[in-house]
């Protein structure tokens, strides 16, 4: 799926980071004699033996210095957990509160794939996890393939961030042989840089790699935070690990059925983002007196084209074309506090001020090694984990059709995943998330209404496949990721379950939060800029 990452107040801390044993562990879902369940039971086992040494992080982790980092060694295969090991980079910050009232670990992942949540122990600062931060000691980890840990790279970071670009909701059928050419080349590129590793980096071997680090943090039990894409692997350990789940929080669940893993979510998400695109026009008209850009949302589309056009013929800054535009503004269909930054942008383009859009939709090349090393991961899991179309006609077909009625994000979407269509390792089914009643303790599933990136439905398949799981809900709301954001409500819920293990009933709705409101260059009070999405 599409840049599915972290959010909300965690996005703003991500910007400041600029043997023995051979039965399967209890309750996994995994068969017993499967070389797969034997190998996560040994490697967890010599993980809860030599634990993690915390010591000062890397200068390159730009953490604080109550933050700590260590590593867990987990195997490449964990069918042959003798073989190649590779090293994951884990983060903690203590627990602040009495040592009576530690709960233990808290794990948290933001998504991706391709995410790290290294960052993560400095959310106990925030208002918002600062009573969390008081029970547990937060931990964050980089998944395998991610930052340090064992890094995978299809090809070199200067072409991936490559600008200007072209971005046609309607393609032409060059410009489709083009991107064909592309995803082509990017998955020879990923298979020679890998080589017999690909195969390894699945959502699988995420969960697996998980049970692992728990056993390493001396917690018989997990509790875990995963948003977005963190929700499906997080589903997936529940599946085959169910009596190791002490509290588990799914925050924007990716839609788990086996038949949406992972083609059929991407289309799901696409045509809900054109509604999402729709929701950020219909506030900036709302805000005409500001931004100058119309008073209906079809009068916003136009300012929108204009813009478009204008990059088309002349790059801003040489560097942002309708490529880098759409991207930015895809951003919007994420998250709302991007909403005036982005209205901002494009009025002052149409006034002649191209600079506020360049500081938003240029390249940076600071960050353009840890955007392809995302990509990279991101492309090798999701075609990893599941089958793909292989003929092109098919991918054409559809996303023309849908094309039709979501043009916003439907072409893009589509040429971010073509890569899995001539994928050279082999392809996963994927696991059929489920438990039974009473095989997992209640869970906690958040979500918002009209969250484009992982559309509703995707929480209401997996509530109904987590026997005991309970739904919050934030109306009429598409921020993607709500837990520990700006709804008191959900948070209220989130740090109950969490503090507590007390769940509301099995359906909680809460209302949406405020409204950005509009932010003009003309009064100098342009929002800092929150982390960008991986």
């Amino acid at each position: 799926m599409r840049a599915l990452a972290m959010y909300g107040t965690l996005a703003s801390l991500g910007s400041l980071v600029l043997t023995a044993l051979v039965a399967a562990p209890a309750g996994s879902a995994e068969p017993a004699a499967s070389p797969e369940a034997r190998g996560t039971a040994l490697a967890a086992h010599r993980a809860a033996a030599a634990g993690i040494t915390f010591t000062v992080c890397p200068k390159s982790e730009g953490l604080p210095g109550h933050v700590k980092c260590g590593t867990v060694k987990v195997p490449l295969d964990y069918a042959d957990p003798g073989g190649r090991q590779i090293s994951l980079t884990v983060s903690r910050g203590r627990a602040t509160g009495k040592p009576a009232a530690r709960q233990g670990a808290l794990v948290y992942n933001p998504g991706g794939p391709g995410a790290s949540s290294m960052f993560f122990p400095m959310a106990g600062v925030l208002p918002e996890w600062k009573r969390l931060g008081a029970a547990y000691d937060l931990v964050g980890y980089a998944p395998r393939g991610v930052g340090r840990s064992a890094r995978l790279s299809c090809q070199k970071p200067e072409e991936y961030v490559k600008a200007p670009s072209e971005a046609p909701t309607h393609p032409s059928y060059a410009y489709k042989q083009e991107r064909i050419a592309q995803a082509r080349a990017y998955a020879d590129g990923c298979a020679r840089k890998a080589g017999s590793a690909l195969r390894h980096y699945t959502s699988l071997n995420n969960a697996r790699d998980l049970d692992v680090l728990r056993a390493a943090l001396g917690e018989k039990k997990l509790t875990f935070m995963g948003a977005s894409y963190g929700t499906y692997f997080g589903a997936l350990y529940a599946t085959l690990f169910p009596s190791h789940v002490r509290r588990m929080v799914f925050d924007s669940a990716v839609n788990p059925d086996p038949e949406q893993i992972w083609y059929r979510n991407n289309l799901d998400q696409s045509l809900a983002f054109e509604g999402r695109w729709r929701d950020f026009r219909t506030w900036v008209a709302k805000h005409d007196k500001t931004y100058h850009l119309g008073t209906t949302p079809d009068e916003v589309l136009a300012s929108y084209e204009k813009v478009r056009a204008g990059l088309s013929r002349k790059p801003a800054g040489g560097k942002v074309g309708p490529g880098q535009l759409q991207s930015a503004l895809l951003s919007a269909g994420y998250y709302d506090d991007y909403w005036a930054m982005r209205a901002t942008a494009l009025s002052e383009y149409l006034k002649g001020n191209p600079k506020p859009l360049i500081d938003q939709a240029a390249p940076k090349p600071e960050a353009m090694r840890d955007d392809e090393n995302g990509k990279a991961v991101y492309t090798a899991i999701e075609c990893n984990d599941a089958p793909w179309p292989t003929e092109w006609w098919v991918w054409d077909r559809d996303n023309s059709l849908l094309a039709a009625r979501a043009p916003f994000e439907t072409w893009d979407n589509a040429w971010m995943n073509l890569p899995c269509a001539y994928w050279s390792a082999p392809r996963q089914q994927p696991l059929d998330v489920g438990t039974e009643p009473g095989e997992l303790p209640p869970t906690l599933i958040l979500a918002a209404e009209r969250d484009a990136a992982t559309p509703y439905p995707g929480a209401l398949e997996l509530q109904r496949r987590l026997a005991g799981s309970v739904l919050v809900t934030e109306r009429d709301a598409g921020t993607h990721g709500i837990g520990g954001g700006g709804n008191k409500c959900v948070n209220g819920h989130l740090e109950t379950y969490l503090l507590t293990g007390r769940t509301p009933v099995r359906r909680a709705q809460c209302a949406p939060h405020r409204e950005p409101n509009p932010v003009s260059l003309d009064k100098r009070a342009v929002a800092k800029e929150p982390a960008p999405a991986v």
